[in-house]
């Protein structure tokens, strides 16, 4: 058998560590990661929102409620589209299309009711701080509806928007006392002028 000399021995070694070297390479390294296509069916835009997407609950007079997957930075009008848009008879003016939406809310589109017009035209009518000449309904007013009660001025009656958007509207007007900023008090003195 022939003498292994040295040098050979430190070829060897010198080539088992430059394969190690080269395979350790190989192995950490990365493919070039490959776009990731947006499903059709959603037709998913960036708009340069931050974030992925929404799932968002769209339920109310819509054609086709139910829970939907949106692009971040989506407006609640984006919702009400992607449920097949707003039925006959929904009050549209009593939702703010423009808000951003965000994952796991619920967008409600409330029907408008017999009266609702009328109960608008007093309460848009009247000065911030006057009591409407009907009942706000609870349900589908607006901010400046809301504002137009004694005692509620634009914070809290956004803070009554917002628990109505988290909580699919409200069952009683004993409910509004969960709202932040209406106590007991308030509660009472409001009874009289709004309803669901």
């Amino acid at each position: 058998m022939p003498e292994i000399t040295p040098r050979q021995i430190a070829g060897w070694v010198a080539g088992v560590l430059v394969l190690a070297v080269v395979g350790l390479v190989l192995l950490h390294r990365r493919p070039a990661a490959e776009p990731v296509a947006a499903p059709a069916a959603l037709n998913v835009q960036d708009d340069g929102g931050a974030g992925g997407p929404v799932l968002i609950d769209v339920a109310g007079a819509v054609r086709r409620p139910g829970v939907y997957r949106l692009r971040a930075g989506a407006r609640v009008t984006d919702a009400v589209e992607r449920a097949g848009g707003a039925r006959r008879g929904a009050d549209l003016s009593a939702i703010n299309l423009a808000q951003k939406l965000e994952d796991g809310r619920q967008v409600l589109v409330p029907k408008r009711i017999p009266g609702g017009a009328a109960a608008a035209t007093a309460s848009a009518s009247g000065l911030p701080g006057s009591v409407p000449a009907l009942p706000v309904d609870l349900n589908t007013a607006t901010l400046e509806q809301l504002d137009t009660l004694d005692g509620v001025g634009p914070a809290t009656a956004q803070k009554i928007l917002e628990y109505r958007q988290q909580h699919g509207g409200f069952g009683s007007v004993e409910e509004l006392g969960q709202v932040s900023g209406i106590g007991p008090k308030r509660l009472a003195a409001l009874r009289d002028h709004v309803r669901v």
